[in-house]
């Protein structure tokens, strides 16, 4: 599931905001998105661009290894005490939608092991277009696709395309090579969209991440507000 977007953002419909000491909790964002999209790479581009300001944890969830972790800190994106993984043994959606006993254990181990924290990044696994976040373990959700993956992918909809909190198309440079059309993705994500924010982005850019960071620094204001 995804934000009410009727609210004014994520602090406006969290009941549980504050932790049992009496301190706000971590905002936490989820990243979903189907097979090789980025998320990984997102989650780390945003560690290293945030780290410097922000408090911040992250955990991933893989079916059975701890890949993405261990990519997160083969990177030495964040210190290894705040990165946590989670294996599903299931369907990643599974874990973040239906029964998130596991990521919520670990979203308040890490709480509790390195707060007070101002953010934590859910990531799925690696799924496809019907991954959704329960609204019970983040407050907020983006879903990543590529322009590899094909440009009809916008069109195609889906709970992740159609109503995740913002929308991350990935790989833009690779666009002129796999024959992906960038302005029908836009018209096909405004179509599916509405007025949910939209953002293209090459990580492999060092700039690239930007558009996301400032996304989500409007999500920690209104968080914090």
């Amino acid at each position: 599931m995804h934000l009410d977007h009727s609210h004014s953002g994520p602090a406006a419909v969290s009941a549980d905001a504050v932790r049992p000491d009496g301190r706000r909790r971590a905002l936490r964002i989820g990243l979903g998105g189907p097979v090789g999209s980025g998320k990984t790479a997102t989650v780390a581009a945003l560690c290293r661009a945030l780290r410097t300001e922000l408090s911040i944890a992250v955990v991933t969830n893989d079916i059975y290894t701890r890949e993405d972790a261990e990519f997160l800190l083969r990177n030495a994106v964040l210190p290894p005490e705040r990165i946590q993984a989670v294996e599903t043994g299931a369907c990643p959606h599974t874990a973040i939608r239906d029964d998130i006993s596991a990521n919520l254990e670990a979203v308040e181990d890490l709480e509790d092991s390195v707060g007070p924290l101002d953010l934590i990044l859910v990531e799925s696994g690696g799924d496809n277009l019907t991954a959704t976040f329960s609204k019970g373990l983040v407050d907020a959700q983006v879903f990543v696709i590529d322009v590899a993956g094909g440009d009809d992918i916008p069109r195609k909809g889906g709970p992740g395309v159609t109503s995740a909190d913002l929308l991350v198309v990935n790989k833009t440079d690779l666009a002129p090579y796999v024959g992906s059309d960038l302005g029908r993705m836009a018209r096909d994500a405004k179509e599916q969209r509405g007025e949910l924010p939209v953002v293209f982005t090459s990580l492999a850019s060092v700039e690239g991440v930007r558009p996301i960071t400032d996304w989500v620094r409007e999500q920690l204001g209104a968080w914090s507000a």
